[in-house]
């Protein structure tokens, strides 16, 4: 019980979302090991103790962020998404979606910060995953059912499909990310994974003729 009472809290409060607004500011600029406290704390135009009341650990501040974050863009994307165009067009869309927040600053901040914090606090990873990867997932399961009922693909297991499509969005591109290679694909090397995850999907999954 002690290490639960231990364990920092996140606290709501008048100037909460005024908190938050300024902490998306500076992450966005300056991502997670260069964003300090300072600097949010200016831009949120609150006291550092104020701060520290609603947020006393930079991590959840940051992992909040995160989670806001993912909400907005993928609101974003499923609007720009028309889902009466053939699926080659939806899981383009789709794909470019999920590369361009992979690779952006955010997405590898989360990324390297769940990794590194994972062990101590798990906590984290699950709501990242939950904002984001599981959010993805949803989203495009209710697009192949839709897909799949309108006999433009013809999927036995949507669950699998939908984990596997995300996947090949990641080729060539994540492990250079993660491991330094590149900081941010060129666009020409978007585009070759994007054109090669959907044809490689439409060829698995496509309906014969369409």
């Amino acid at each position: 019980m002690a290490q639960a009472k231990d364990k920092p809290q996140i606290r709501k409060g008048r100037k909460f979302d005024q908190v938050l607004e300024g902490a998306r500011t500076i992450f966005l600029r300056d991502g997670f090991d260069g964003a300090s406290v300072d600097d949010i704390a200016r831009e949120a135009g609150v006291s550092k103790a104020t701060l520290y009341s609603y947020f006393p650990d930079k991590r959840l501040l940051f992992m909040e962020v995160a989670k806001s974050e993912c909400a907005r863009q993928a609101d974003e994307a499923l609007a720009a998404i028309d889902f009466r165009q053939p699926p080659k067009v939806v899981l383009s869309q789709a794909a470019r979606q999920i590369i361009d927040f992979m690779a952006s600053d955010l997405g590898q901040g989360i990324f390297r910060l769940c990794v590194a914090e994972g062990e101590r606090f798990p906590e984290l990873g699950r709501a990242f995953y939950a904002s984001g990867p599981e959010l993805v997932h949803r989203s495009l399961l209710g697009y192949l059912k839709l897909a799949t009922d309108r006999g433009e693909l013809v999927i036995d297991d949507l669950d699998l499909a939908a984990h596997l499509f995300a996947e090949m969005c990641k080729a060539d591109l994540h492990p250079k990310l993660v491991f330094g290679v590149e900081c941010c694909p060129a666009s020409a090397d978007k585009e070759r994974v994007i054109r090669g995850a959907v044809s490689m999907f439409l060829a698995r999954y496509g309906a014969p003729g369409s």
